[in-house]
């Protein structure tokens, strides 16, 4: 059995321009999981699920040749997915997004502005009522996003930060829209097995009391494709995409987990157990596998882990029975995104609007 470490920061997109908040381009995220040696397992895929609530799939803005947000929207009901997360609150695609059914929308505040959000209350304020007022409940914002993949000193501007937003959302009388934050997986440790996992630095432990305290989710972004890259030789690709061959048991508590996405996921829920918020939900607002820039990154890969997610998340998690809302990043190939190539290759569009691989979204 092995622990593996697996970390990956990304940049955020912003309307196609890049921001420093994601500038680690090819950063591991940081996995833990028992395995065993496995040999690759390509299976058929599992039963398609029979509701499509829940699956949404990340609107990235960083490529000078991608369709106007409104053909964007109409991509996304034509293709039935369900939610869309952006990463900046851009006018253009909430207009977009009015009235359109969509069912769940995570807008992001980008991390340039989060220290001021902590300190100045009517900063909050005035971003609430310039990026939520005027399109909810029009468009369904469920989360706003304060921060995204938070490193350093910043993080110490979270919770203020979120609390400074939920007051200004409350205020406003929009106080069912819940201010959350974006972590990277590596914000736990001791991840093997899942039961053991627990948060790395006290201000996690603080950010979930603040969530418990409002009935928010966590957000957490989980990418079982770079685990899978950075140790092929012991993590069993079948594992690492939802095929079925592979079975590991946590002795920690007697589950059994059949693929690496479960058992993050539930790392996360461990962390959020000992730290007295088990009642805190996960949103997995990102999580997705290249189909093409590097190893492992290919159209079947891609396509087995990302029918697979939409598939599974009806099930929910050993730890965590029930349905998972779980967005896909990303809807199409990015091509100004900086780093390694597999960073450009995350879409399940190509920017014509012709899909990279088949994917059902509808059951």
């Amino acid at each position: 059995m092995l622990l593996v470490h697996s970390i990956r920061s990304t940049t955020t997109p912003r309307s196609g321009v890049l921001v420093t908040e994601r500038a680690k381009k090819m950063a591991r995220q940081r996995v833990a999981s028992m395995l065993a040696v496995a040999l690759i397992v390509v299976g058929a895929f599992a039963s398609f699920p029979t509701a499509v609530q829940s699956t949404g799939v990340c609107y990235g803005m960083m490529g000078n040749n991608l369709p106007p947000s409104s053909q964007v929207v109409q991509l996304y009901k034509s293709t039935g997915i369900d939610g869309m997360r952006i990463y900046s609150p851009d006018k253009a695609t909430l207009e977009a997004l009015k009235g359109s059914g969509i069912g769940t929308v995570i807008i992001d505040t980008g991390n340039g502005n989060l220290c001021q959000l902590a300190r100045n209350p009517s900063s909050a304020a005035s971003w609430v009522q310039s990026n939520i007022k005027p399109y909810y409940p029009a468009v369904n914002i469920r989360q706003i996003a304060v921060g995204n993949e938070v490193q350093g000193s910043d993080t110490q501007c979270i919770v203020p930060a979120m609390r400074n937003m939920q007051a200004a959302l409350n205020n406003a009388g929009v106080g069912a829209v819940k201010a959350s934050t974006a972590v990277r997986f590596d914000v736990i440790k001791n991840s093997f097995p899942p039961s053991s996992g627990v948060f790395a630095q006290s201000y996690m432990t603080d950010v979930a009391r603040f969530l418990a305290s409002t009935g928010a989710p966590l957000l957490a972004n989980v990418y079982p494709y770079f685990a899978y890259r950075d140790n092929p030789r012991d993590i069993s690709l079948g594992y690492a995409t939802f095929q079925p061959g592979t079975s590991v048991r946590d002795n920690g508590n007697g589950l059994t987990y059949h693929n690496l996405f479960d058992a993050m996921v539930d790392a996360m829920y461990a962390a959020l157990d000992k730290a007295g918020t088990g009642g805190v939900k996960i949103v997995v607002s990102e999580s997705g596998w290249p189909s093409d820039g590097g190893f492992g990154a290919s159209k079947d890969n891609a396509r087995n882990y990302n029918q697979g997610l939409i598939n599974h998340i009806s099930q929910g998690t050993p730890r965590k029975p029930g349905r998972i809302t779980a967005y896909i990043f990303a809807m199409f190939n990015e091509n100004q995104k900086t780093g390694d190539a597999t960073e450009r290759n995350f879409g399940i569009f190509y920017p014509n609007k012709q899909p990279v691989y088949p994917l059902n979204f509808r059951g």
